[in-house]
């Protein structure tokens, strides 16, 4: 069987969860398939464990355009070099129409991962401006026509199924991402976390991720505040989304650090080893997201032995096990497709208060991040998650 992958991120380029979730399956798939993978970006190496690799750029002409006019012409690009597979499989929005046309042009099945979906992610309006109404279209055209979609959670199913009513339920198959547990172990060593100004002796809430809207900085911030004096706050952060909630994120960081300080701002991608130290040594890892379909990022905490600290949101409960491996905060949420809290002064009080529970009992934390770690090799390994895709494969074949 030939499968060809498409997404826009791929080793080296990865700088969320989707990403993650390709290279890992292409890793496992490449041994049991015949897989070529196409990637949006810089030239990589043709070989990926097996996998042969294809790069594609913004055609030239497009230099100017539109983001999301520029991924559509990079989908363009794709076609040819798809002939020839027995299936295509797409990742996020950038690369969903590259698998439509491929299935049109080519007579092949398009089999569609959901990461995250466009409905539910209003805000990127700001970054796309008229962009956001090509890549819904995007996506939504793909959906409705794909001989099967996954979702990574049964909470992402139920969003596609919410906000995509034409495409058929049986089509829509659950198949949870998963981690690399011989790559995320914890590491006891300190040499990272001091050199970034942690001290590991004292209790610390660590984030990790990028400073998005559905990311929930901002309310991590808020709810920081209220943390007890002795408390490192840990922000591995990403560069934010629109000069706006940049401008946002510095003042409250700003207002924290002149009212308790403890703040350690590290603001560029950090080598896994260094990610790993620093989660390693977490009292509680914080996940404040307004929408999550799943939160791999979680799992990388748990499989550190870190407690986490979450909003019940999207797939994030099917991945943190409340009152066993971490804490999840009740987040009721407005249906305008935003996930603004309803409540946004209760949720950042009772974050503020599943945070502190923890870092002020560091047994229960130890004990749950140790749950956390197994609870990662038990039900998360790429080897189960990857035969899973290949079932789906096989219905559609």
């Amino acid at each position: 069987m030939r499968v060809d992958i498409v997404s826009k991120e791929f080793p080296p380029e990865i700088y969320g969860g989707a990403g993650v979730h390709v290279a890992e399956l292409s890793r496992v798939l490449a041994g049991q398939v015949n897989l070529n993978v196409h990637c949006f970006g810089a030239e990589r190496p043709s070989d990926y464990h097996g996998a042969r690799v294809r790069t594609y750029g913004v055609p030239p002409g497009l230099a100017g355009a539109n983001a999301a006019v520029q991924t559509l012409g990079t989908d363009l690009e794709m076609l040819g070099n798809i002939g020839g597979a027995d299936l295509v499989h797409s990742h996020t929005w950038y690369a969903n129409m590259a698998g439509h046309l491929a299935s049109l042009l080519h007579g092949i099945p398009h089999v569609l991962s959901a990461h995250s979906l466009e409905p539910l992610r209003p805000w990127k309006a700001e970054q796309l401006a008229g962009g956001y109404a090509l890549s819904s279209w995007a996506e939504k055209t793909s959906y409705e026509a794909a001989a099967a979609v996954i979702a990574v959670s049964a909470g992402m199913r139920a969003d596609i199924l919410r906000s995509y009513p034409a495409v058929d339920p049986s089509k829509v198959h659950v198949v949870h991402n998963g981690i690399d547990v011989s790559e995320w172990v914890r590491d006891e060593d300190d040499d990272a976390v001091r050199a970034f100004g942690i001290d590991p002796d004292r209790p610390s809430v660590v984030f990790v991720g990028r400073n998005t809207r559905q990311k929930g900085v901002p309310y991590l911030l808020r709810a920081a505040a209220q943390l007890p004096a002795d408390v490192q706050l840990v922000l591995v952060l990403g560069a934010a989304d629109t000069p706006e909630l940049a401008a946002e994120t510095e003042k409250l960081i700003n207002e924290l650090r002149d009212r308790r300080g403890s703040v350690v701002l590290i603001e560029r991608m950090l080598p896994r080893r260094e990610v790993v130290q620093i989660l390693s040594h977490a009292t509680v890892f914080a996940c404040p997201s307004i929408y999550e379909p799943l939160g791999i990022v979680n799992l990388e905490a748990m499989a550190c032995g870190a407690a986490v600290v979450a909003s019940a949101t999207g797939g994030i409960p099917e991945v943190v096990e409340d009152g066993v491996t971490g804490t999840l905060v009740p987040l009721e949420q407005v249906s305008d497709g935003t996930g603004t809290p309803l409540d946004p002064e209760r949720f950042v009080s009772d974050f503020a208060a599943a945070l502190t529970a923890l870092v002020a009992d560091p047994v229960t934390a130890r004990r749950m991040g140790e749950a956390g770690r197994t609870r990662a090799e038990q039900h998360f390994a790429w080897n189960s998650i990857a035969e899973a895709t290949l079932e789906v494969y096989r219905s559609v074949l």
